[in-house]
């Protein structure tokens, strides 16, 4: 199993949120760099998940100029969401070397502009899917889509994409555990790979997703807490 530890960042800070509530945030007692360093020192660990949260809430890239330090700082390869609402947004994280790009809001609601950001990036755009239920939620998990997440992998299985990031909202940063039985359907009703967010506590939770077909998963709160880590060795 590939995990790729999270980095969300608000103010320069690093936090975590509970089911995406921006009222419950909590600051993790590292600092984003210093967590970029703890990570480093894992082999199961196969890149850096950084999400810029007030960027995804106003609908622009707020933490480039950290996510710069951050690029220059790692080792490993980082991914990128939150904000990222244009072509140039994207290009001037590529240029940063920033490996991966995160689309959420933007990508959902215009299928058009997702398939030409794949064409100008092609392997290297990962769409999140950011569900409660079946519904997808855009805009900082804030406003229901209205799109079905059925609906939405049918109309992009064929684009080039780097995967799909499933987060069940109701799971995320509650340290209940990941939506095993919608993370399997999911896998199972699409080619691409599917890359499994919130709620993963501990490496029975990776075995059994790794028993699922999943064979990466984002790990947030969990991961910041060096128990976590002597467990899955």
């Amino acid at each position: 199993m590939n995990i790729i530890p999270a980095i969300d960042l608000i103010d320069g800070q690093n936090v975590r949120l509970s089911q995406g509530d921006y009222a419950k945030k909590s600051q993790m007692k590292r600092t984003p760099e210093e967590a970029l360093e703890f990570y480093a020192g894992f082999e199961s660990v196969t890149r850096i998940h950084v999400v810029d949260l007030m960027g995804a809430l106003k609908q622009e890239a707020l933490e480039s100029n950290l996510v710069r330090k951050l690029a220059e700082l790692s080792s490993l390869p980082l991914e990128i969401g939150g904000g990222l609402r244009s072509l140039e947004t994207i290009e001037q994280y590529h240029d940063m070397g920033v490996e991966y790009f995160i689309l959420g809001t933007r990508a959902i609601v215009d299928v058009p502009w997702l398939t030409e950001a794949v064409k100008k990036f092609p392997g290297k755009i990962f769409v999140g899917v950011d569900a409660k239920e079946d519904d997808i939620y855009i805009n900082g998990w804030t406003e229901n889509s209205g799109i079905k997440t059925d609906d939405y992998l049918e109309e992009i299985e064929t684009l080039d994409l780097a995967g799909v990031i499933y987060t069940d909202i109701n799971k995320d940063g509650m340290g209940l555990g990941p939506n095993f039985e919608n993370t399997a359907r999911i896998n199972n009703m699409t080619r691409h790979k599917v890359v499994a967010s919130g709620g993963i506590r501990n490496k029975a939770d990776f075995d059994k997703l790794e028993s699922l077909g999943i064979t990466e998963a984002i790990v947030g709160k969990s991961s910041h807490t060096e128990e976590f880590w002597e467990g899955i060795k």
